[in-house]
């Protein structure tokens, strides 16, 4: 990837793609960074990029962070390899120097958007004799390097694509291949860190298509074998449009912020697309490596619909609660989001028990899409006991004390069994045995004594969640107050 900036889902699925594909092959996957055009480079971006793969579950083999036999991973860092093969290439003739000003390429620009013509290069520098080079390397004169594009490419035979080729010749100028200030082109440093790393399979997007023709010449006029191409199709909205990074809303930063299990990141990025043998949400990393095969990749872009990334987290989410390794990671995690919330209010410090925390989590399997979910207002009631007096009761029904009784006695019978289905009959028999109190007011009435709010999960979900001796304790409370 470029350091210009974080990662975002499409470099995600890009890197995730490379790094089953390299699993299933047992192969090595390499993060190299290219940082050649200086001016966009941004501080801290290649560690955040690396930082990001580790959240993801999906590290590199070799890395700038890890180093590896092939180092260094960083292209500012290889501009003696690139000099020497940009050198190489002008003895052979298959490059040469371009002395065309930054003005005069500007106005070549200008002049073919006005034409309604592609912009290109006319290739005027291709045409110098070796002693006008000379001569004006003699006065100091500025100058790039290019690469002459033959006609006539081979076509190759791409993973995804099948047989391509593109005549570049005939649709752009020869390429810069190294800049004035030493640091290559994508096109050079591509070519150059892929021979002298051993890369057998490169996976990238499939705006590249069209530039591999080009990378075939150079990798010809080295004399080097290349590696295998895969391109995979664009990532787009679930409308057709391009993923915003306006709005900050596609960076990995964010759904780790926001509390999304990278899993279910990992599931939707490749459920969109393709290269399985079928779409099935929850699917781990390693049924993700198993049931992979690159030809199955298909060229239609793959259409990503985030809003379903909530119902793909509870997926997750669920998995993670019935491990029993996994669950005390989420247990120490909530146990951290609950104080953060509520540590500055009246909370009993039994609700940061292990025991009642990992109570509450499998209890709330299947409900929550978020672990951040149960410190929502909607469950504040796990974590800070109410404060209800009798008067407030009463507004409701004037048989507070029967209910209460009525409620206790149940309690009592059923603490070894409670489950919402079973509590929703008892409470429906309950209501019977009062005078004149509706269900509904009842309802009511125990909402407010166990969480102190209107609204929120069913009285019998909230009773399960709390406990019998926790409801109980609840009860008296506000019968005595």
């Amino acid at each position: 990837p470029t350091i210009t900036g974080f990662l975002h889902l499409g470099g995600l699925r890009t890197a995730l793609y490379n790094y089953i594909f390299a699993k299933k092959h047992q192969g090595t996957f390499i993060l190299r960074v290219e940082d050649t055009d200086q001016n966009r480079v941004v501080p801290g971006a290649a560690e955040g990029i690396e930082d990001m793969l580790d959240w993801a579950g999906i590290p590199p083999d070799e890395s700038p962070g890890r180093g590896g036999p092939a180092g260094p991973y960083v292209q500012s860092q290889r501009l003696e390899l690139y000099r020497r093969a940009g050198a190489a290439l002008l003895d052979s003739g298959a490059a040469y120097r371009c002395f065309c000003s930054p003005q005069r390429l500007e106005l070549l620009r200008r002049e073919a958007l006005r034409s309604q013509q592609t912009p290109r290069y006319d290739n005027r520098c291709r045409h110098l004799t070796p002693t006008e080079v000379a001569q004006k390397l003699s006065q100091g004169l500025d100058c790039v390097i290019r690469f002459r594009l033959e006609k006539g490419v081979e076509p190759f035979q791409d993973l995804v694509y099948g047989w391509n080729k593109h005549e570049v010749a005939g649709v752009e100028g020869d390429p810069v291949i190294l800049k004035g200030d030493g640091f290559p082109t994508y096109h050079l440093a591509n070519v150059v860190d892929d021979h002298y790393m051993g890369i057998t399979h490169v996976l990238r997007g499939t705006e590249w298509l069209a530039s591999t023709s080009k990378h075939l010449l150079l990798y010809k006029a080295f004399g080097w074998e290349p590696p295998q191409f895969g391109h995979l199709p664009l990532l787009l909205n679930k409308d057709g449009g391009k993923l915003s990074k306006r709005q900050g809303d596609i960076f990995l930063e964010r759904f780790a912020r926001d509390g999304f299990l990278p899993e279910a990141l990992l599931d939707i990025v490749t459920n969109c697309g393709s290269g399985f043998t079928e779409k099935q949400m929850g699917r781990t990393l390693e049924e993700l490596i198993s049931q992979f095969e690159v030809g199955r990749i298909t060229t239609h872009s793959a259409l990503l619909d985030l809003e379903a990334l909530p119902e793909f987290n509870r997926v997750h989410l669920t998995r993670h609660i019935e491990n029993q390794g996994l669950r005390q990671r989420l247990v120490r995690e909530l146990q951290g989001l609950v104080e953060l919330v509520y540590g500055d209010q009246q909370m009993d410090p039994d609700v940061l028990e292990n025991e009642y925390v990992e109570r509450v989590l499998l209890l709330r399997k299947g409900h929550i899409s978020l672990l951040k979910n149960l410190v929502s207002s909607d469950y504040s009631y796990l974590w800070v006991r109410p404060s209800v007096s009798r008067q407030q009761l009463q507004t409701i029904s004037a048989e507070v004390d029967e209910i209460g009784k009525l409620v206790l006695g149940l309690m009592t019978r059923q603490a070894a069994a409670l489950t919402v289905e079973e509590l929703n009959k008892d409470l429906r028999s309950l209501q019977k045995q009062t005078r004149e109190t509706k269900y509904s007011s009842m309802m009511q009435l125990l909402r407010l004594v166990l969480s102190g709010q209107q609204h929120g999960p069913s009285v019998a979900e909230m009773m399960v969640t709390l406990g019998a001796q926790e409801v109980c304790g609840r009860i008296r409370r506000a019968l005595s107050s």
